[in-house]
């Protein structure tokens, strides 16, 4: 019999999903019947426990949390020189502030739904980006990312996000924290080189280096990416008037980024950037590190569960879905028991 393996971040949006681990349990009984469940306790466990079932002949591994825990279980798939396993399989129950990776894949919004597709062995292989940098002590480091590398201003933000209250919810306070963040730290003075391009230095308010859609709680960072291309999509934000950027907020979250002057947005295989002064990296919702890096696109390295990718007419359903999930503080959107089981 499969070895089926849950992995619960019961801290994910602001411990609801915790509460609602029993009820996914109970549905998991009936539906998978023989499965494991994991608790993370603090950050590098949902790496940890992935490796640890995949050495034990583990095949399926379900993430229930967000997309920095859902980082962590892709990673724990991945070795230096590329994916531990390739036929195993990965699925995200969404239980996270944010969870932007569900609004570039459709994941099903009701918990029967999913684990028909667990039990039908359905879904894609994505693309993910391999990034090379330094962390907090200097030293070198590799980290996969399925959805978005940033810097910038978003990483002031994010570390501003973390320390936070979510009573503005996750767009209000990233907006809120992303302008704080300008005020106090202002441009980035970088340098980035794209392929086999000349290297350009210039002033910016963020990059982001995409293989998803969406960060920052629906920002529409990188309109046209699509997952499984073999292929990065780099947005540039160059330097704005605050009056500017706030004239042009709407644009951020209806696909309308690239219709900026002060924006571009390029396609590459690989990317580096640097700057003389430390510039944090925001990697799917987590702070690992500064400037420099080198980023790759590693093509089709993990197969997800999933019903398809999302298309740009879903960009409203996505938002609508994943809000409502959210307001209920649940998993995969679904209308769980106060009391849980």
């Amino acid at each position: 019999m499969e070895k089926i393996a849950f992995i619960v971040n019961p801290q994910a949006g602001n411990g609801a999903t915790g509460e609602k681990w029993p009820f996914i349990r109970d549905k998991a009984s009936q539906r998978l019947h023989s499965f494991q469940a994991f608790f993370t306790s603090g950050p590098g466990d949902a790496m940890r426990l992935t490796r640890q079932h995949l050495r034990e002949g583990g095949k399926t591994i379900i993430c229930v949390g967000g997309d920095g825990t859902f980082n962590e279980v892709v990673n724990g798939f991945m070795e230096e020189n590329g994916p531990s396993r390739k036929d195993a399989r990965v699925g995200l129950l969404p239980g996270g502030t944010a969870c932007d990776f569900c609004r570039t894949v459709r994941i099903p919004t009701h918990l029967d739904d999913f684990f028909d597709l667990i039990i039908g062995d359905r879904g894609f292989f994505i693309d993910l980006g391999c990034l090379h940098f330094r962390d907090f002590t200097n030293c070198p480091c590799t980290r996969h990312f399925h959805n978005i590398v940033s810097f910038g201003i978003s990483g002031e933000a994010v570390k501003q996000v973390n320390r936070s209250p979510k009573m503005l919810g996750v767009r209000g306070l990233f907006l809120w924290s992303a302008v704080l963040s300008l005020c106090r730290h202002g441009k980035k003075r970088v340098r980035l080189r794209v392929d086999e391009g000349n290297e350009q230095e210039m002033d910016i308010w963020n990059i982001a280096i995409a293989n998803g859609r969406y960060h920052g709680g629906g920002i529409c960072m990188a309109p046209d990416a699509v997952i499984d291309d073999g292929l990065l999509h780099v947005t540039v934000i160059r330097n704005l008037r605050i009056v500017e950027a706030l004239f042009h907020v709407p644009k951020l979250y209806n696909g309308n980024i690239g219709t900026i002057k002060q924006v571009s947005i390029m396609k590459c295989r690989h990317v580096e950037a640097s700057s003389v002064k430390p510039v944090l990296l925001e990697v799917d919702g987590e702070l690992p590190g500064y400037l420099p890096l080198r980023a790759e696109i590693i093509p089709h390295a993990l197969f997800v569960i999933a019903e398809s990718l999302r298309g740009h007419s879903d960009r409203k359903n996505s938002e609508t879905t994943l809000e409502f999930g959210q307001a209920k503080g649940c998993a995969c959107g679904e209308k769980f028991p106060t009391g849980g089981a």
